[in-house]
C-alpha cells in the first residue's frame, strides 16, 4: 500500500517551456513566454517569487540605470518591458514599501497569465536525457509529498545556481579567470576558485525610546577600525557589505555561510548599538533580518558565446542581441567583510550600455537548454555587471520571448537559435512589447505612413516624433555607442505648458484598417524606480505615479467622417497602453490629453498602429 501511495503522488505534466527558478529572471522569462503564446510551467523552490528581491532577502532591483548613468531627455537607461510594468505597479500599489506586497505583485502577475502554471515550493532535482537533449525534469514538492515528471520542448535554467543545467550535464565554470585568459585588465594575474560572496540584509526602526540590544553569544565582534572602509551611519536598511563566502563553495557551503553571515550581521549591529561610537542609535531596533543568504555567484554556464570584459567595455554590437546591461563591473574581495584593509568593491563603469546576445543564453552542449540570470555564459568580470537583477530580468524577457517564438514556428532550439529571420522577428516582438535592444531599430507600422499634427509642440519635442520609431532617448552621456545612435533627439512629443487641452493626431491620405493601437508614454526613465528600504536611495526616486506619465487620455478614430471613441484611459501610471480593436476605413486617429500625473505638459513617445 505504501508503494502504491507513492506512485499515486507522482504526476506527469506536459508543457512547451519549463522555467526553473522564480527570481526576477525566471518570472519575466515565464511571463514573456506565456504572453507570446507558449504554455509554461514555472518551478520555484521557495514559497515566494522574486529571489534576491523577495521578502526573504530584500535586495533592491538595480540595473543599467544607476547614479552615473541617467540624463533627463538624453540618457534613459531604465530597462522597460515587463520589469517596468511591475515596478511602476509596485510604486503605485505599494506606497508603504512592503517587501511582502512586492511578493504578492509577482504572484498576481503569474496567476493572471493563463498560459502559465506556477509551482511554488517545487525544486528541480534531476533530468531524463536522450543524448544531448533534455526529455523531462524531475521535481519534488516536499510540502505536499508530490513528485513530478515535467516534459517540455525547451528548458530554461533561471535558478541562479544552475541546478537544472548541472543535472543535464551542461558545461559550466566557476571562479575567476586570469587576466591573460581573455585579455581582461580587471581580472587578476592568476585564475582561482574564488567567487563573489553572499550577504544578509536587515531593516531597523526608530522606536522613539531607548532600545537595548543584547547580541547572541556567537556574534562576531567589530571595531570602528574594522569597519573604516564600510559606511554604517544609517541604520534603516542593512549593508550589502555584510558579505562572506567568496572563498568557499557558495552552493555546498551555503548553510555554513548563512550561519557565519548571521554572526557577522549581529556583530555589526552590536557595534552600532553598544560600541559607544554611535550613541544616536539608542532608539533604533532591529525590525527584520534575513535567514536566506543573498547569493551573488555560483555556476556560470558555457554558452554559444562567452561574454567578456571587451564585449562590455566596447559595447560590441551583436546581431542576435536579446537584452542589454549597464551596471558597473562590480567585483568584491572574496574575503568579504574580512578584507578589512580594502574597499568592499571595485566598480569601473562602462562608457555605454552594452548588448547581451541570444548565444550567451543558450547552452553550448545541451540542445534544448536556455538560461537567464546570473548563470549566463560570461567570464567572472563580465558577470560582475550582468548579475544584477534588472539586467537578469530583461535577459529573462528576451529568452522567454525567443522560446515562445521558436515554439510557434515548430522549431527545436538547436535549429531556432541560428535562424536569423526568427531572431529578427523576435527582436521586433520585444521592441513591440517595450524592450530596448541596442542598435536594433523598430520596424515600421501603419502610423509611419500618416501625417502628424498637434495642438502645440515644444521645439525639442515636435509632434512628428511619435512616428520616428524610438521610445526613449539613449544618445546622451553613457547611453548608446555613438555609431549605434541612428537618430539623436528626445523622441517624444511635448505639448506647450500653457496648452489647455493638448491633442495629437494622425491622418492617413488613404484610409487604413486597424486591429491594434499602442500608446507609449514617458515614465521618467532617466531615473531609477525600485522598491528599496534605503532612505538615501529612496530620495532619488519618485515613489508613486511618475509625473511625466499621462494620467487620463482618450483615443478617437474618424471612420468615414464618423468619430468613435476607441478608448478612454483614467488613472493611468503605466508606460505602454495597448488596445485591440477592429476599425475599418480609418482616416484620422486623435489622442486627447486630459491630465498628467504632475508634469505641466503632455508627453507621448510613440503611437503605433497595426
Amino acid at each position: 500500500m505504501e508503494i502504491e501511495a507513492k506512485e499515486h503522488l507522482r504526476q506527469l505534466k506536459h508543457t512547451d517551456v519549463l522555467v526553473a527558478g522564480g527570481g526576477i529572471s525566471g518570472v519575466l522569462a515565464a511571463l514573456a513566454a506565456g504572453r507570446n503564446g507558449a504554455k509554461v510551467i514555472l518551478c520555484q523552490d521557495r514559497p515566494v517569487l522574486g529571489g534576491n528581491a523577495s521578502s526573504e532577502i530584500r535586495m533592491h532591483i538595480v540595473g543599467a540605470s544607476h547614479s552615473k548613468r541617467g540624463q533627463v531627455l538624453a540618457t534613459e537607461a531604465r530597462e522597460g518591458g515587463i520589469l517596468e510594468e511591475i515596478l511602476l505597479e509596485c510604486a503605485v500599489r505599494n506606497p508603504q514599501r512592503s517587501a511582502s506586497v512586492f511578493d504578492l505583485l509577482l504572484y498576481e502577475k503569474c496567476r493572471a497569465e493563463p498560459n502559465l502554471t506556477l509551482m511554488l515550493n517545487t525544486t528541480v532535482t534531476g533530468v531524463r536525457m536522450d543524448g544531448s537533449r533534455i526529455v523531462s525534469v524531475q521535481a519534488v514538492r516536499e510540502s505536499t509529498e508530490h513528485a513530478f515528471d515535467i516534459f517540455a520542448h525547451i528548458f530554461m535554467d533561471c535558478t541562479g545556481d544552475g541546478r537544472l543545467g548541472k543535472e543535464a550535464g551542461a558545461l559550466f565554470t566557476t571562479g575567476r579567470e586570469s587576466s591573460r585568459q581573455y585579455g581582461e585588465s580587471h581580472a587578476g594575474e592568476e585564475a582561482d576558485s574564488y567567487r563573489l560572496g553572499s550577504s544578509l540584509l536587515f531593516t531597523a526602526r526608530n522606536m522613539g525610546k531607548p532600545m537595548k540590544f543584547t547580541p547572541p553569544v556567537w556574534a562576531k565582534s567589530f571595531t570602528e577600525e574594522d569597519l573604516r572602509y564600510r559606511s554604517h551611519t544609517s541604520w534603516e536598511y542593512g549593508y550589502w557589505w555584510v558579505e562572506f563566502g567568496g572563498q568557499l563553495n557558495t552552493i555546498a557551503d551555503n548553510e555554513l555561510i548563512r550561519d557565519e553571515l548571521l554572526a557577522i550581521m549581529m556583530g555589526v549591529w552590536d557595534h552600532i548599538k553598544n560600541s559607544g561610537h554611535h550613541p544616536e542609535s539608542e532608539n533604533w531596533a532591529l525590525d527584520w533580518f534575513g535567514f536566506v543568504p543573498g547569493k551573488r555567484e555560483s555556476r556560470r554556464f558555457i554558452g554559444k558565446h562567452l561574454l567578456t570584459q571587451r564585449d562590455l567595455e566596447h559595447a560590441i554590437h551583436f546581431e542576435d542581441v536579446m537584452a542589454y546591461g549597464g551596471w558597473p563591473m562590480d567585483t568584491h574581495p572574496p574575503q568579504g567583510i574580512e578584507a578589512k584593509d580594502s574597499d568592499p568593491c571595485s566598480q569601473p563603469v562602462t562608457n555605454f550600455v552594452y548588448g547581451i546576445p541570444l548565444r550567451s543564453l543558450i547552452s553550448a552542449n545541451v540542445d534544448n537548454l536556455m538560461f537567464a540570470g546570473r548563470n549566463i555564459s560570461a567570464t567572472h568580470i563580465a558577470f560582475s555587471s550582468t548579475r544584477v537583477m534588472a539586467t537578469c530580468g530583461v535577459m529573462g524577457q528576451g529568452a522567454g520571448t525567443f522560446a515562445a517564438m521558436a515554439i510557434q514556428e515548430g522549431l527545436p532550439l538547436e535549429k531556432a537559435w541560428p535562424n536569423q529571420e526568427l531572431i529578427r522577428r523576435t527582436q521586433q516582438q520585444l521592441i513591440r512589447q517595450d524592450a530596448f535592444l541596442p542598435g536594433i531599430a523598430a520596424g515600421r507600422n501603419l502610423a509611419s505612413e500618416a501625417q502628424v499634427r498637434a495642438s502645440s509642440e515644444q521645439p525639442e519635442g515636435p509632434a512628428a516624433n511619435v512616428i520616428d520609431g524610438h521610445t526613449r532617448s539613449m544618445n546622451g552621456a553613457r547611453g548608446l555607442r555613438p555609431d549605434l545612435v541612428t537618430s539623436p533627439g528626445t523622441h517624444r512629443w511635448m505639448s506647450l505648458p500653457d496648452d489647455p487641452q493638448p491633442w495629437i493626431e494622425l491622418e492617413w491620405e488613404t484610409p487604413v484598417s486597424l486591429s491594434e493601437i499602442t500608446i507609449v508614454l514617458d515614465t521618467g526613465m532617466h531615473r531609477r524606480v525600485t522598491l528599496t528600504h534605503d532612505e538615501a536611495l529612496q530620495k532619488q526616486l519618485v515613489w508613486g505615479p511618475q509625473p511625466e506619465t499621462l494620467k487620463e487620455f482618450r483615443v478617437l478614430a474618424e471612420c468615414q467622417q464618423v468619430k468613435a471613441q476607441v478608448m478612454h484611459i483614467k488613472d493611468n501610471y503605466q508606460r505602454q497602453v495597448t488596445c485591440q480593436t477592429q476599425l475599418e476605413q480609418v482616416r484620422k486617429l486623435r489622442v486627447e490629453v486630459w491630465g498628467t500625473n504632475g508634469l505641466d505638459h503632455a508627453r507621448i513617445f510613440e503611437i503605433r498602429c497595426y
